[in-house]
């Protein structure tokens, strides 16, 4: 059957936010249409199948909560889930919701253009299909853009070649080969074991190297379930207005690192490491403010890493110098360090000797050739602006995003734009996003904006978006509320730094999860206060 080429909403995107959407609008009573270039429903869960691939938030965490019956009914196998596990229960959440009738797979969104004469989006696909809808929600995840550096050669090379964000459906066998893993972020990180215990020989070239703890991942008890099953409601309750959205296994510290004994800190970061997952930024309350209080976290993982790492020299280029601990994305892993030990794999620093080229048969570096059978790019993403800005997106007076941007992404709320109504990005820049258990601020947006658009119908209100000076403050407020920590000290994805000319900003909000939602609830509850709403009813009726 065909499908409507003028609706009330175009989604982009079929992973969580994108699935979600689709539901509550349909549940609105609003006609909608989703594009997704994948072949199925999952978002970066499709694309992301490398070897070892895992969520970092516990799995009774990293689900939707919006459905009593789907949180009972569902039965996670492990703490973290890994990701075949993961993309299973997005199939059975469209499934259960029968979404996939209103999406089109294998469709990309090559343009949307605002016109004001209409007040419609015009949007076009690389299928030649052009749909026009009153509302364009880009709900195309923080990391679904890969990135592949720009090195001299790279497609001289005979053997495979892979990216972590955009592995193969079938399964890559490496058994016998000669493999080179370059990166070593988190998708290097869990691939990088995964790969070794299968390959003849791994050698790991490391530009920068990452703090990573270890998960402790182990299968889900029951008794684990029911603990959370029987509280969900509260527990989601809890989820929602904490700093980043999830629960801790292990009660944060609320004083300073510096306030204790040598011993006692030692004591608490042996705890946290024995746990495992991410509490152990949560030792003290000063750890991602205080360079001093931070270093003895770092110290206390250096340690750590020379007591497991066998080879000195090797532990010595896995242990970060150059930026505090936690201000890049900190990684979980398994087994990490414990790899190098292998008599199969090498670790060769392009820090000092940076990658020449590729060759055909392998690389060369400082000098030095390698011969591979396989080339593993675990090189991370053009985080939270390169899937938006790949889309020819144009606003008011034909302006592209691309040019709004220039400098750096600005929005209100990390949701909108001036000079795009009706234009929203779901855990865009300028939201907790990434800081955050994506599942807590994915809902919270989600529901944001299913009410916002129920609200703008209701008053008969044809165009929304941020007014300019609200724009300002917010962006301006993301980067006060950064620069009180030690973030921008690192030259992370957070800040734009892996891709070469990309401004450098602190793209998501670190102010935490349940401030943002306050803010939020705030903001509408005064009559969607910094949005300009056309229609003179829509203030007054919100609030009321």
């Amino acid at each position: 059957m065909a499908k409507a080429n003028s609706v009330d909403a175009v989604i982009v995107g079929a992973g969580f936010s994108g699935l979600y959407l689709l539901h509550l609008l349909r549940g609105h009573g609003f006609s909608t249409r989703l594009f997704e270039r994948g072949g199925d429903v999952g978002g970066t869960w499709y694309w992301n199948r490398y070897p070892g691939a895992r969520c970092d938030v516990e799995s009774m965490q990293y689900s939707y909560s919006f459905d009593e019956e789907l949180q009972q009914d569902w039965k996670w196998p492990e703490k973290y889930s890994a990701q075949p596990d993961i993309l299973r229960y997005i199939g059975h959440v469209a499934d259960k919701y029968d979404l996939r009738k209103d999406i089109t797979f294998e469709t990309s969104v090559t343009s949307a253009h605002f016109d004001e004469a209409a007040q419609r989006w015009t949007i076009k696909t690389d299928s030649g299909e052009t749909v026009t809808a009153q509302h364009f929600i880009m709900a195309t995840g923080c990391i679904s853009t890969a990135n592949l550096p720009d090195i001299p050669g790279i497609d001289d090379f005979k053997g495979n070649t892979y990216h972590t964000g955009n592995w193969p459906h079938e399964k890559v066998d490496f058994t016998g080969q000669r493999v080179a893993v370059i990166g070593t972020g988190s998708s290097g990180i869990q691939a990088i074991p995964v790969i070794a215990e299968e390959a003849a020989h791994l050698t790991v070239f490391q530009r920068t190297p990452h703090w990573t703890v270890p998960a402790r991942n182990v299968p889900i008890t029951d008794e684990y379930e029911r603990m959370w099953k029987d509280n969900y409601a509260e527990r989601r309750a809890n989820m929602r207005c904490s700093p980043s959205g999830s629960l801790r296994s292990i009660a944060p510290i609320d004083i300073s690192a510096l306030d204790v004994t040598d011993e006692e800190r030692k004591e608490a970061y042996r705890e946290r490491w024995a746990a495992g997952g991410m509490t152990l930024l949560k030792s003290y309350n000063d750890l991602l403010t205080s360079e001093d209080a931070n270093e003895t976290a770092a110290t206390w993982v250096r340690r750590r890493i020379a007591k497991t790492v066998t080879d000195p020299a090797k532990a010595d280029l896995l242990a970060p110098k150059s930026y505090p601990i936690g201000t890049k994305r900190l990684c979980l892993d398994t087994e990490y360090y414990e790899t190098y030990n292998r008599d199969n794999v090498d670790l060769v620093d392009i820090a000092s000797n940076p990658i020449d080229r590729i060759t055909a048969t392998g690389l060369e570096t400082g000098g030095c050739a390698f011969e591979f059978d396989s080339i593993v790019f675990a090189t991370g993403f053009d985080a939270m602006t390169g899937t938006l800005l790949r889309v020819d997106i144009r606003g008011r007076a034909g302006q592209t995003l691309k040019d709004k941007w220039q400098a750096g992404p600005r929005t209100y709320l990390g949701l909108m734009c001036a000079g795009f109504p009706n234009m929203y990005a779901i855990t865009g820049p300028g939201s907790p996003s990434v800081k955050s258990n994506m599942m807590s601020s994915i809902e919270q947006h989600v529901e944001l904006v299913s009410d916002t658009l129920v609200h703008l119908r209701d008053n008969v209100v044809a165009t929304m978006e941020a007014e300019q000076q609200a724009e300002d403050d917010w962006t301006d407020h993301v980067q006060e509320v950064a620069n009180q920590t030690l973030f921008p000290k690192a030259n992370s994805w957070y800040m734009g730094a892996n891709i070469p000319g990309k401004p450098r900003l602190f793209m998501p909000y670190i102010g935490g999860v349940g401030t943002y939602r306050k803010i939020c609830e705030e903001i509408v509850a005064e009559g969607y206060r910094g949005f300009k709403l056309d229609g003179a009813k829509a203030g007054a009726a919100a609030a009321e």
